[in-house]
């Protein structure tokens, strides 16, 4: 990755909040994109825990924008203004999509001529870069900080890192220990982590082309919509119901067809390791009976 440290904690709102806490200072303004996981899943945790105020932008884009972030840094030195203490971007974004890197590095050109920081939530930062084609250590010089799943694409229990600077994770640990995630048994949690960076992270190309798989069959029941083509291991779909959506969810557990409850709507389909071509094929069969029922 290019970082200088690293460190282990129970989870990616716990790696973000940590991030923010150890950058930002109370009653500094985080920059940040209106749909990201930092706002709309994280508790308000930032709020609670750093005491800082988040500047949510770029609503119509499904990350960060550049100029919208140049456009909302705030002026040093008036006594009305918060201090900018934080740019956040999220690579891959929860809602399936990757910032293209010239995107990255435009923010983060903008912010570091300001002397503010930038974190990268990475939740799926190596899906990212599998679908850009872009190594990790390429992708991660975008950011001063990374916070990167273990526990999603990677497939370990549990788990996230945070990486940045010498001095920064120093400061981190000692708020990770603050906020309750020194852990005397990370290295039974960390094994698997190192299994799913060795071994499950060299196999994320597959997890995209069930995903691409999954979508094309999606698009073949009547009344699906399908909202994108999937650029990582995620669909998003809009459903025909009849009913309340538990009773579809229901029907489908009986299959055998995990699925989240709908956001907005919307249903997101995730592939992963233990997932197979075959299964994927009987989870569109299943979800097609359960519609046409």
């Amino acid at each position: 990755m290019g970082k200088e440290a690293a460190l282990f904690v129970p989870s990616g709102t716990f790696a973000n909040q940590c991030a923010i806490l150890t950058h930002a200072r109370s009653g500094n303004e985080v920059i940040l994109a209106e749909n990201s996981h930092v706002i709309q899943h994280e508790a308000g945790a930032a709020a609670l825990l750093s005491r800082v105020q988040l500047r949510p932008t770029s609503a119509g884009s499904p990350h960060l924008l550049p100029q919208d972030v140049l456009e909302r840094l705030r002026e040093p030195g008036d006594i009305h203004y918060p201090r900018t203490g934080l740019v956040c971007v999220e690579q891959a974004t929860s809602s399936g999509t990757v910032i293209p890197l010239n995107v990255l590095a435009e923010i983060k050109r903008i912010a570091g001529a300001h002397g503010i920081p930038v974190h990268m939530d990475g939740a799926r930062f190596f899906n990212a870069c599998e679908a850009l084609g872009v190594a990790p250590r390429t992708m991660a010089r975008q950011a001063d900080s990374i916070a990167f799943c273990l526990s999603k694409g990677l497939c370990a229990p549990v788990g996230s890192l945070l990486l940045g600077s010498r001095n920064f994770i120093e400061r981190a640990r000692a708020n990770r220990k603050r906020m309750g995630g020194g852990l005397r048994q990370a290295g039974v949690l960390a094994a698997a982590g190192l299994v799913g960076l060795k071994e499950i992270r060299p196999k994320l190309k597959d997890d995209h082309a069930k995903a691409k798989l999954l979508a094309g069959l999606l698009r073949e029941i009547p009344g699906v919509s399908v909202l994108r083509e999937p650029e990582i291991n995620m669909v998003f779909a809009a459903l025909p119901l009849r009913g309340a959506p538990q009773k579809l969810i229901a029907t489908l557990n009986k299959d055998g067809v995990r699925v989240f409850p709908p956001e907005a709507g919307v249903f997101r389909f995730v592939m992963h390791q233990q997932v197979s071509e075959a299964g994927v094929r009987r989870a569109a069969a299943a979800l097609a009976r359960a519609l046409e029922g």
